[in-house]
């Protein structure tokens, strides 16, 4: 599937995809490509401006496997500013309690007509299977512990549009790196675009091998902290931890926990941000989180433009404005 997108402002790369699996399979010209295409949907996601109709007549379905508000939300506000058609599909009350598969429940959706769709599963690979078996395009919004290609795509253009590059930038990922699949699309993207990124954690919460990637690992936060000129602080993901991987949630805080000390000793324009739901009190005090340093909000914001771009690149028409 080949669009002829009018060239953007910075790239002139032409979109050959018909999936967003991951950010690991894309290359350093495509992450390009969408950062740029989200810098001219910027406006519409703010209601600047009038919704387009680059997805008129297109059908976008979320099939959601796991619980979410965020990611389901601006998926769903995204197509629609695009001028789509949406639906979400409950896997709770679907077939699938009956016995029916997986593959089957989706190949069912598709026959209806359905342009795109949307998938979050807990197992990992579960998108890149349904590609293999549908004709429409398939969107990864979370796949266990692998990849959140978007994620990673709204941290990434947060950064460039405040810090104005990527290339040069020191950008620390600290916290659950072990459970995080922002954490893998945000390393894959970043080391794409030139920046150096250090993981940093608890022993238990950073994988023996992460280094394989191509980042530096660290396991005091104090030790990075006056090197960083980006601070991704990641969630502490209870729901997905069993037998007790530190030793309370105090103590983390008082090892891993942005405050306003800690602020202090950072550099003086250190951005920080943060895939919510934040844990306030854990990864973020209040006036951290709520502070003129966080970009939090923003990337919610970002989060529709970067998302009407993968939208439009994947199974847009190019159009002009409503």
């Amino acid at each position: 599937m080949t669009l002829d997108l009018a060239p953007s402002k910075k790239t002139s790369s032409v979109w050959t995809r018909k999936h967003l699996l991951g950010l690991e399979e894309l290359s350093r010209e495509e992450i390009l490509t969408i950062l740029d295409t989200a810098e001219d949907f910027v406006e519409v996601s703010t209601r600047k401006r009038k919704k387009r109709s680059d997805l008129k007549g297109k059908v976008v379905v979320t099939l959601f496997f796991e619980p979410s508000t965020r990611t389901r939300a601006s998926f769903g506000f995204a197509a629609r500013r695009l001028g789509a058609e949406t639906s979400d599909f409950a896997a709770s009350s679907s077939s699938l309690n009956k016995g029916e598969t997986f593959i089957d429940t989706a190949k069912n959706i598709e026959a209806m007509g359905i342009d795109a769709v949307i998938v979050r599963h807990n197992v990992p690979g579960a998108p890149h299977l349904l590609s293999q078996h549908l004709n429409c395009s398939v969107i990864n919004a979370g796949d266990g512990a692998h990849e959140h290609p978007t994620q990673g795509l709204l941290d990434i253009f947060t950064i460039r549009q405040i810090k104005g590059r990527i290339e040069g930038l020191t950008v620390g990922l600290v916290g659950d790196i072990a459970h995080s699949r922002v954490a893998r699309s945000n390393i894959h993207g970043l080391l794409k675009l030139g920046a150096r990124v250090i993981v940093c954690g608890p022993p238990t919460l950073v994988p023996a091998d992460i280094h394989r990637l191509g980042v530096e690992v660290a396991y005091h936060l104090d030790d990075i902290l006056p090197h960083c000129d980006v601070l991704n602080v990641l969630r502490i993901q209870f729901e997905r931890q069993r037998g007790g991987l530190f030793p309370s949630i105090q103590e983390y805080f008082r090892l891993f926990g942005m405050h306003a000390e800690r602020i202090r000793r950072a550099k003086e324009n250190i951005l920080l941000l943060a895939p919510g739901p934040i844990n306030r009190g854990v990864e973020l005090t209040p006036e951290v989180a709520d502070g003129p340093h966080s970009a939090i909000l923003k990337q919610v914001t970002n989060g529709l433009a970067v998302r009407m771009a993968v939208l439009a690149l994947l199974c847009g028409d190019p159009v002009a404005e409503d």
